[in-house]
């Protein structure tokens, strides 16, 4: 009798299985580049198996943005920002904080959201998803300009939403000191909206 050896991702369920598969090969990836038949090998699974879980890729897509907000926009960049930060201005600019870290690291994989939309095209359902995915972003940092006292949050929000995208796009052209320049504009940014 043989043993057979266990790794994590084969103690998932096969829904959980799959998800985790292609949370990393579309996050590393993109969804163009990455097929269906690529995801059922990777994550052991029957092809009847990801098509009761997921009827169509775009539900598997639509089930990576949701999980990618999850982790992502809430998990680590909303957390990180308010636990570094002592106060809303400081939470802020902490976000451009975990930004620099990120874009050092090797888990740098540009943004999710961007990316979908610019594959998909904002016309697509996945492009509206992703265009609802940013906006829920810059909820976040307008919260955060309202827990400030600063004004026109809206208008700040979506001012600062274009200084986290740029600086993301920055850094996937290379410049790892992106999140830095950023954070400084931002500074400038909370000036402007006391």
């Amino acid at each position: 009798m043989t043993s057979e050896r266990v790794s994590p991702e084969t103690r998932l369920d096969p829904r959980e299985r799959i998800l985790t598969t292609a949370y990393e090969l579309f996050s590393r990836r993109g969804v163009r580049d990455v097929g269906v038949d690529e995801v059922i090998r990777q994550a052991d699974v029957a092809k009847a198996t990801l098509y009761r879980h997921f009827p169509s890729k775009n539900d598997l897509v639509l089930a990576f943005l949701r999980l990618r907000e999850q982790n992502w926009t809430r998990g680590f960049v909303e957390a990180e920002a308010r636990r570094r930060g002592a106060d809303p201005e400081e939470q802020l600019l902490a976000i451009f904080d975990v930004f620099d870290g990120w874009f050092r690291g090797d888990e740098f994989d540009a943004c999710a959201f961007i990316n979908v939309l610019v594959e998909m095209r904002a016309e697509h359902p996945l492009g509206r998803a992703s265009i609802q995915y940013l906006a829920n972003i810059r909820a976040v940092v307008q919260e955060l300009a309202d827990e400030a006292g600063l004004r026109d949050t809206e208008s700040f929000a979506r001012s600062w939403h274009i200084l986290m995208k740029g600086s993301i796009i920055s850094a996937s052209e290379g410049d790892t000191h992106a999140a830095l320049r950023a954070q400084a504009m931002a500074r400038c940014l909370i000036e402007q909206h006391r």
